[in-house]
């Protein structure tokens, strides 16, 4: 068995990824309903329009079992994204190279894999972007607390700790600030969706691979 030092940040990037709900079946399929009727209003609707008394009358459940399972709508928001995150990660650990390692001997460049990273992030987040900011700003440092931001944050000081970075702990923070939801939709707002993804992907650009 490899236990050499890739395969060792491997397991701590596997260890880190979103866990799916455990939960008994009938609140599996509760949970379903739940999400699939507030995965409809907020598209029909706008994320802000939706209350949560709507949401529970959609999916048939009581208001009481929405808010404990839930908490609020920040809660359902996190809980709509868990799936997202969850596919977004198992890509990063073994789907198709750039994004994943790819199969075979070769090895993918950091440098390519970080590209990957924020061209995938991007789609997510900007496909996402009311949803995500409600869960990332529901309460101070909720972003960092929530979600999969420490899976993130190890996958690129992983990356960064590849290409030579001096500070590869401290530079994925920096890297990672920009892709906020908060910070997103103010650049989405002032200067458009593809001038926002251009320069994003301009500083995830400025990590060559060195000699």
């Amino acid at each position: 068995m490899d236990r050499g030092p890739a395969s060792g940040r491997r397991v701590d990037l596997e260890l880190m990824r979103t866990p799916p709900p455990k939960e008994r079946a009938d609140a599996a399929r509760n949970r379903v309903k739940v999400l699939d009727a507030a995965a409809g209003l907020f598209a029909g609707q706008g994320v802000e329009s939706v209350s949560m008394d709507a949401v529970a009358a959609a999916a048939g459940v009581g208001k009481g079992t929405l808010f404990r399972r839930f908490g609020d709508k920040a809660g359902l928001a996190a809980a709509l994204l868990n799936q997202r995150e969850r596919d977004l990660q198992d890509a990063i650990l073994s789907g198709p190279a750039p994004l994943g390692p790819g199969a075979g001997d070769a090895a993918v460049p950091p440098s390519d894999r970080l590209h990957a990273f924020a061209d995938a992030y991007l789609d997510y987040a900007l496909d996402h972007l009311s949803l995500l900011r409600m869960s990332e700003t529901a309460a101070p440092g909720a972003r960092y607390r929530i979600g999969a931001y420490g899976f993130w944050h190890r996958h690129l000081t992983i990356l960064l700790d590849q290409l030579g970075e001096t500070d590869a702990e401290a530079t994925a923070h920096a890297l990672l600030a920009v892709l906020g939801a908060e910070h997103l939709a103010a650049m989405v707002d002032g200067v458009g969706a593809e001038r926002a993804r251009a320069a994003v992907q301009a500083l995830y650009n400025m990590h060559p691979d060195r000699p």
